[in-house]
């Protein structure tokens, strides 16, 4: 279910605001709404860091490593350190 999010911006903000959205063709919900998604996108380390396993692991399976053969090369790189 949807929940509501209350802010309190100044009156001549939320009127500039809601001018604008309104040129755009969007409600000053929608674009709120687009705003915080977006912020939410780049800042959510959950989401670059579940990318950049997906990605390496797409390279370890090219060069023909199964997921057996990763615990023991992480073991053997932190004895090495």
């Amino acid at each position: 279910m949807d929940k509501q999010m209350i802010i309190r911006i100044d009156k001549e903000t939320k009127d500039k605001f809601s001018k604008i959205t309104r040129i755009e063709g969007k409600t000053a919900s929608e674009k709120v709404r687009e705003l915080v998604n977006a912020y939410i996108a780049e800042n959510d380390l959950s989401s670059v860091v579940d990318d950049l396993w997906d990605r390496i692991s797409k390279k370890i399976k090219k060069k023909g490593f199964k997921e057996s053969d990763i615990e023991p090369a992480i073991k053997e790189a932190r004895v090495s350190k």
